[in-house]
């Protein structure tokens, strides 16, 4: 089976992995990537994988909890990106990628992307505030001429689907691969050299998600 990548979706204990594991098995369909996804919590497991898929939900705090609870799981991440394994981020798995959290006090992230994961403040046009968690069908935002790798495929204008009430601040113009509107720009895909993340559900995005998985299977950074 050499010729199959194994990709880890690690479980942080924050749920919905089924989900992305039935995603990743749609997207190697789609893409004739030959792919075996599986869900582990085992260090072991990620430092022999292909690839690397983090998933979360819910609060920062907790999601960051549960991956560190997990023995040698964050050497074990830090070695593999180190390496240049290619890492996928959702949602609060891309949130922690972030220096830290400021959701339920200040929480230390992984430190691989610029910025904080600080609590939004949309507001509409007459200044009213806009519904939280920011949750629905958003549009994504980049360049149509030298888009990131994830992104082949798609077109700018097309939708994600977000269900959040943090987003990153003060990150790098060079690590925000996309961006949304929602009473303000809001950072959508982060990313650099080998590591990416998504602050929307590739897994419930559609043909939008499974594309940027397909993507992310045959990406070589």
């Amino acid at each position: 089976m050499s010729n199959v990548q194994r990709v880890a979706v690690v479980d942080p204990g924050s749920g919905n992995l089924a989900s992305v594991l039935r995603a990743l098995d749609r997207a190697a369909a789609d893409t004739g990537v030959a792919t075996q996804a599986f869900i582990t919590r085992e260090a072991a497991e990620v430092l022999a994988a292909d690839r690397i898929v983090l998933p979360g939900q819910g609060a920062f705090a907790a999601c960051w909890a549960g991956l560190t609870a997990l023995p040698g799981m964050v050497a074990a991440l830090e070695k593999r990106v180190a390496g240049g394994t290619p890492l996928l981020g959702i949602c609060v798995g891309m949130q922690v990628m972030a220096e830290r959290g400021l959701e339920h006090g200040v929480t230390p992230g992984l430190g691989w992307i610029r910025g904080e994961i600080a609590p939004m403040d949309p507001r509409a046009a007459d200044g009213s505030a806009l519904p939280l968690p920011q949750m629905g069908w958003n549009a994504l935002e980049f360049p149509a001429v030298g888009a990131h790798a994830l992104l082949a495929g798609i077109a700018p204008g097309e939708y994600g689907y977000f269900v959040h009430s943090y987003a990153l601040a003060g990150g790098r113009s060079e690590e925000t691969l996309a961006t949304t509107d929602y009473g303000g720009p809001v950072v959508a895909i982060v990313g650099r050299d080998n590591i990416a993340g998504t602050q929307f559900h590739v897994e419930k995005s559609q043909t939008v998600g499974l594309r940027i998985l397909g993507n992310f299977l045959r990406w070589a950074p």
